[in-house]
Parts: C-alpha cells; structure tokens; sequence
C-alpha cells in the first residue's frame, strides 16, 4: 500500500493512505542503510497483525536536513519585520539551504502592522534586488493569508523561519483551527520560546505544509565549497564568465563575481556573506 508520512514521533510514522492515516514502524532494513524516514516521504507499507510497517521509501526529491523533511517543493520563510528585527544573515542561510536543496523559496514578513510603508518597501526592495519573492502578512489579523493560500495548491510547503516569527500563529490561520500551541516573544531575551514539539505535515487546500520547530541558527558545513556559488541567484550569470574555470569568487583574480560586485550589479553584503560561509565550510565551523 501506498501512503505518505505525515507525522513522525518516538520512532512511530503516522502514514496517510487511501485507507485512512496507519500508524506504523520502519523496518531494521533502514537502519543497516543509515536511513531514517522523514515527514514527507512517500512510502510502501505492509500490515501485519493489524499494524503497518514501512518497507520501502521511494527517491526524494528534496530533503532538508533542519528543519527535517522530506520532497518539499517551495518554502515559506516566515520573519517578523520587527519584534523581533529581522536577522539577515539568518535569512539568509535559510535562502541558501532552499537553493541548496532546489526548493522555491518565499519570504513571508509577519508582523506589518508594526512599521511603516516607507519601512515596509525597504525590506521588500531589498530582499527583492536577490530575486526573492516577498509577501506581507499579519497572521494574528489574516492579512496576506490568501495569497499565500494560493501558492500551496500541488505544493509541499515548509514554514521556516526563527522563533516568535509567527509561524505557528500562521499555520492556526491557513488551517483554520488552533493546530498548535503559539508562544508569546520573550521580553528578557527577544526571542520565542520553541513552541512546535515535531514535524508534521498537514492538508491545505490541494496540498500540504509543514510546520516545523523554530530555532536561531543553521548548519551550512556539510554543504560543498565547489557548490555553495550556486545558491546564490544573483552569481549564475556570471558563474562561467571568470577567468579560471571552477573560481569561488574568493581570491581567484579576474573573478567576474567580483567585478559585479564593485560594479554594484551585486549586492556587496550578499556576496560578504558569501565569503563568511565560504571561510565557515573551509573551517568545517559551526555557526
């Protein structure tokens, strides 16, 4: 039987079918393969005695590693434009990890009402000058929900994003119940409370999103150095364009990334955070 895992706690997955949702464990076989199931994954299953076991996990198309999920198709990057201000070098890490993993990303900033427009189009003409797609919302108010809405139809959509961004605020909103528990932004430290105790994935619309736990930072190490210039937008026309066939844009001379980049074509603090991340891998560091 065929199913997809929606839910995954304490080593049980929680498998949709055309037979309803089957509780089931994986198979030995998994673990001798260093492969564990995810949420998302699409699946065989067996039952035996009443219970479902997964035998088999088809090809992933995607896969992030955190939050951790399976064949995701785009994702909602959800910041609050103020309270707390926006982190750029975390937004961009998750914008890199969506590159890394093919996945369309969105920038949702939470929390409008908070600014002024002439704030609102900074941001937005910022994020936009790297080729990202930006949406407003307030999701406590619904503002800017059904635009959203309908981007999720055939989709598979993780929200992402930090802690007190308002993501599972949002996820009450698109579903249209209270799903999960939401967390009030510390006063003390400016930061939400983790508030999202698992992944799971939930019908919208003609499709799915992901609600996953809000954390502060983001592993990039196990990216390759040789593929980290590819998830950046703004390089690819200039990619094979340098000197030296294989440049990172770094010390190379004769680099058209660089030249771009004193040309203002590129975004001088975008490609800043390009060599810091580039130095990180180089240095197997953890941020």
């Amino acid at each position: 039987m065929k199913g997809k895992i929606i839910k995954g706690i304490g080593g049980f997955y929680y498998v949709k079918t055309t037979d309803g949702l089957i509780e089931c464990k994986a198979r030995g076989k998994f673990r001798h393969k260093d492969m564990k199931p995810l949420v998302g994954d699409d699946v065989e299953i067996l039952i035996d005695n009443g219970k479902g076991v997964i035998c088999e996990i088809h090809e992933r198309t995607s896969e992030l590693i955190r939050p951790t999920v399976a064949n995701v198709t785009q994702a909602f990057v959800v910041f609050a434009i103020k309270n707390p201000d926006i982190n750029y070098d975390l937004l961009n890490r998750f914008l890199v990890l969506c590159e890394h993993n093919n996945i369309k990303a969105i920038v949702c900033l939470n929390k409008v009402d908070l600014v002024s427009d002439e704030e609102k189009e900074f941001v937005k003409s910022k994020i936009n000058a790297i080729g990202y797609e930006v949406l407003f919302i307030n999701a406590k108010k619904g503002l800017g929900v059904e635009s959203l809405k309908d981007k999720l139809d055939g989709n598979v959509t993780v929200l992402c994003g930090p802690s007190g961004a308002g993501k599972s605020t949002l996820i009450n909103t698109l579903t249209e119940k209270y799903h999960m528990e939401t967390g009030e932004v510390s006063d003390k430290i400016g930061r939400g409370r983790h508030t999202t105790r698992h992944s799971e994935l939930i019908d919208v619309e003609d499709g799915y999103i992901v609600d996953t736990p809000g954390f502060s930072t983001l592993e990039v190490t196990f990216i390759e150095k040789d593929d980290l210039k590819y998830c950046f937008p703004e390089f690819e026309e200039y990619n094979n364009q340098c000197k030296f066939r294989g440049c990172l844009h770094y010390k190379e001379p004769s680099c058209a990334v660089k030249n771009a980049v004193e040309a203002g074509e590129i975004n001088k603090y975008r490609y800043e955070f390009y060599i810091r991340t580039l130095e990180e891998i180089n240095n197997g560091r953890k941020y």
